[in-house]
C-alpha cells in the first residue's frame, strides 16, 4: 500500500489553496490532530477519552451517515469543545464520481454537518470540485501534512505514532482515523503521540 507519510513539497503546490498545515511561529508548538470517518461507537468515544485526559482539542471529519447512526457521540464531540467538517455522506471518492452527485452528497451531508470545513476522502478531488467548493459552496478544504497510516494493515501502533512523531512539526495537520480499521492502530498510536507531545510542551488545537 503505497502513501506518503509525509506529504511532499510538490503535492501541495498541486492544490495551492487548500489548508495542508500551518506556518510555523517561533516559540510556537501547536499540533493539529484530525480523526475521518466517524464518528464509530467504539473508535470514537475512545479519542474523545485520551483527548481530555490531556486537555486536546482536534477536529473530526465527520461522515453523513455515520452522523446519522451516532448522533450522540457527534453531539459529545460538539460538547467537548472540538470541531467538525464535512468528509461527504458516503465517503465518496471524488476522482471517480460524477460531479453532480458528489456536490449532491455534500449537500446532503452539510444537512447535519454545521461546519464550514471540508476534507475529501482519501484526498482525491478534482480542480473542479475544488473551485466549486470554495467558491459555491464556501468550504475550506483541509488536507494533512502527515498521515499516521493508521488505516494500513501492515502498520503497528508503535510503528504508526513512531511516524507522527517523527514527522511532525508545530503546525502539522495530523491524520487519524477514527474508524473500524484503523481502531486496533489508535489504541496504541494516539495515546503514544499525545504523551509525547504534551511532554514536549507542545498543545492539541483544532483547525481554524
Amino acid at each position: 500500500m503505497f502513501y506518503f507519510t509525509k506529504t511532499p513539497f510538490w503535492l501541495r503546490k498541486l492544490y495551492p489553496s487548500c489548508l495542508w498545515n500551518y506556518p510555523l511561529v517561533p516559540g510556537e508548538k501547536k499540533i493539529f490532530l484530525s480523526f475521518d470517518d466517524g464518528p464509530h461507537p467504539q473508535a470514537t468515544p475512545f479519542v474523545l477519552d485520551q483527548l481530555k485526559k490531556y486537555n486536546a482539542r482536534a477536529s473530526f471529519f465527520c461522515i453523513g451517515k455515520n452522523v446519522v447512526e451516532e448522533t450522540a457521540i457527534y453531539k459529545r464531540i460538539l460538547m467537548e469543545g472540538h470541531r467538525v467538517g464535512n468528509h461527504t455522506y458516503n465517503h465518496l471518492n471524488g476522482w471517480k464520481t460524477d460531479n453532480k452527485i458528489y456536490f449532491e452528497n455534500i449537500e446532503k451531508a452539510r444537512t447535519l454537518i454545521d461546519s464550514d470545513l471540508f476534507r475529501p476522502p482519501y484526498g482525491r478531488v478534482t480542480a473542479f470540485q475544488i473551485r466549486n467548493l470554495k467558491e459555491k459552496l464556501k468550504y475550506k478544504i483541509v488536507m494533512w501534512d502527515v498521515l499516521s497510516g493508521d488505516f494500513d494493515p501492515a502498520v503497528s501502533g508503535e510503528a504508526a505514532a513512531e511516524r507522527v512523531i517523527r514527522k511532525s512539526r508545530s503546525g502539522s495537520i495530523v491524520v487519524f482515523h477514527d474508524s473500524t480499521k484503523a481502531y486496533q492502530v489508535l489504541l496504541v498510536a494516539l495515546p503514544m503521540v499525545l504523551a509525547y507531545f504534551s511532554g514536549q510542551g507542545y498543545s492539541f488545537e483544532t483547525i481554524k
